[in-house]
């Protein structure tokens, strides 16, 4: 990303902002509430569509390919989409299928149990604590793979079991080469990540007629 500028709201969220995320790195995002993080992540997701600068990948802006972004990207975002008629696996059988991931059905087992959820496999998504919803939508990481997460508070509702659950699968996605750029408030274990502090990048001026 360069000099990255994005507007949410008719409001310039933060300007000039620019990083790079390499193979097996990851990005974790600070900031109080208000300051960009989930409009930097939705950007980065193609999802809006920046006031000014570039976003790339190995030197090609995405804006140029956005169905290959789209494919080698996951987003989790603050609701799960989950479906309540559909069982918890039929959930991530469906997930899956959405996001174009072949040979799925042999990674719904390995998604389940990842997470904890292998028990609930048969259950009605309706009937599933806030908790367990949230360890589902975060099931689809492993059923569908891609090169990049983006994780928008992935922490919120685990409990400490399943914060350790998502800890090993980042670490496990890193080590294959894969990247992470998230936004969290509580402690999550990140090696030799790096830290984006959005305050720092906080409008100083006014772009094309929208209030900083």
């Amino acid at each position: 990303m360069r000099d990255l500028a994005c507007v949410r709201g008719q409001r310039l969220v933060f300007e000039g902002l620019g990083f790079a995320v390499d193979a097996g790195g990851a990005l974790l995002l600070r900031g109080p509430n208000g300051s960009g993080k989930s409009t930097l992540l939705r950007c980065l997701a193609g999802l809006l569509r920046p006031a000014a600068g570039t976003i790339s990948w190995d030197g090609t802006g995405v804006a140029d390919e956005p169905e290959l972004h789209r494919r080698r990207l996951r987003y989790l975002g603050h609701q799960e989409a989950v479906k309540p008629q559909l069982t918890v696996a039929e959930n991530l059988r469906f997930g899956a299928a959405l996001a174009g991931a072949g040979k799925a059905e042999a990674r719904i087992e390995p998604a389940l149990a990842a997470l904890g959820i292998a028990a609930l496999a048969d259950l009605p998504a309706r009937y599933l604590s806030a908790g367990q919803r949230r360890r589902l939508a975060l099931g689809r990481l492993v059923a569908a793979p891609a090169p990049l997460w983006l994780l928008d508070e992935p922490l919120a509702g685990l409990d400490d079991a399943a914060v350790a659950s998502l800890g090993t699968l980042i670490a496990g996605h890193r080590a294959a080469g894969g990247m992470v750029v998230l936004s969290a408030h509580g402690e999550l274990e990140l090696p030799d990540a790096a830290v984006l502090d959005l305050a720092a990048f906080a409008p100083r001026r006014a772009i094309a007629g929208v209030a900083p």
